[in-house]
């Protein structure tokens, strides 16, 4: 069975668990390597510290695949309930940290946030006993894992826009003359500075490290376009599929579901902005070591299979590869492409918080 580029072309190498998930080089993320969790069958009785824990989440087709292939099988093993919350604001969760007050037992997240958190000292060091991260593409920091990687890009109703008329890339949708229409941004600034530059001109490979004044000048451009500032995930689909907006930036995971599901909506995937998603267990729990086998639970090659059936996100763990089904792998982010953009999620570790403050107040003014 042919393997998609992303597995297919990463070597393993030897690494640590304080290896950073991502570089600036498209080589030294393929190369950042390890081997996967182990069992696929069998999972240790877990010494419960309560019957359920709370997990953070995306909401949607996400919030589905989530529960149906990691948190009822869990609870089913285990007997340890989970509870998914559709909040994963890391402000919120620094406020539970610092207070040691922590209400959520698992935070997943994109890297910016989860780099961040790491650097303010967030999170729990990956238990080892519990979480085997020995063949995972991207084995995370010592205080994160990676879990699978999505791809996001411009999407439309097909419907509405006919061939030849649609953006096939960020420049395209930064190109409101060539392509009118109503736009839809996330309120979130990683991902749309990337976009922003790399509609500016600015080479894939060449971003990093980002060019802010450059970045923020090309949203001015872009902002009386966009009508609306996208809070929540599953709106990305929902706005275009009501027809409130013309073009949105969103992900082959949301996509692929919809359209099944009967929705008119299409993705150019011509360029997209890839991505890994991270888990981290949050300092002062109350249910840490629930919180680390969920997480190792989550990297076994079976449920990550599971989910790549489910929702097209390319898995973290190599021995997951060959249970994927050949029709889910043609709709995986292809990190080979060279007009494809990979999230540097080092570069935001320290950065985050200072730009999502700026951009906030941007959007308001």
């Amino acid at each position: 069975m042919t393997l998609p580029p992303f597995q297919a072309r990463t070597e393993s190498v030897a690494t640590t668990s304080e290896a950073s998930p991502t570089s600036g080089s498209r080589r030294r993320f393929l190369h950042h390597a390890g081997a996967i969790a182990a069992s696929a069958t069998f999972m240790p009785a877990v010494r419960a510290q309560s019957k359920s824990i709370v997990v953070t989440c995306w909401g949607g087709d996400y919030e589905k695949a989530i529960k149906s292939c990691f948190a009822e099988p869990y609870a089913k093993e285990t007997g340890i309930g989970v509870s998914l919350v559709n909040n994963a604001d890391l402000t919120k969760m620094k406020v539970q940290v610092d207070s040691k007050n922590v209400q959520w037992d698992v935070f997943d997240s994109v890297g910016p946030q989860i780099t961040a958190g790491a650097r303010q000292g967030m999170w729990e060091d990956i238990d080892a006993k519990l979480v085997d991260r020995s063949d995972l593409v991207s084995p995370g920091g010592k205080d994160y894992v990676g879990t699978y990687l999505f791809g996001g890009g411009v999407a439309y109703d097909p419907k509405r826009v006919p061939e030849g008329k649609r953006p096939q890339s960020l420049k395209d949708f930064w190109d409101v003359q060539r392509f009118p229409g109503r736009r839809g941004l996330r309120t979130r600034i990683s991902e749309t500075l990337e976009m922003a530059l790399v509609a500016d001109g600015v080479a894939p490979d060449k971003l990093y490290p980002l060019d802010i004044e450059r970045g923020f000048k090309a949203l001015d451009r872009i902002k009386p376009s966009v009508k609306k500032w996208i809070e929540t995930t599953p709106e990305t689909i929902t706005l275009i599929t009501s027809n409130e907006l013309d073009y949105t930036y969103t992900y082959m995971s949301r996509v692929f579901p919809a359209q099944k599901a009967g929705s008119s909506v299409a993705m150019a995937t011509g360029q997209t902005i890839n991505s890994l998603e991270y888990l981290a267990v949050p300092k002062f729990g109350k249910n840490t070591e629930a919180a680390m086998r969920y997480v190792a639970f989550c990297l076994r090659p079976d449920r990550q299979a599971a989910f790549a059936n489910t929702v097209f996100f390319a898995p973290n763990a190599r021995q997951a590869v060959p249970l994927v089904a050949a029709e889910s792998r043609q709709f995986m982010p292809d990190v080979l492409n060279p007009a494809h953009i990979i999230m540097n999620d080092g570069w935001w570790a320290d950065k985050y918080d200072a730009l999502q403050k700026r951009f906030t107040e941007w959007m308001l003014t």
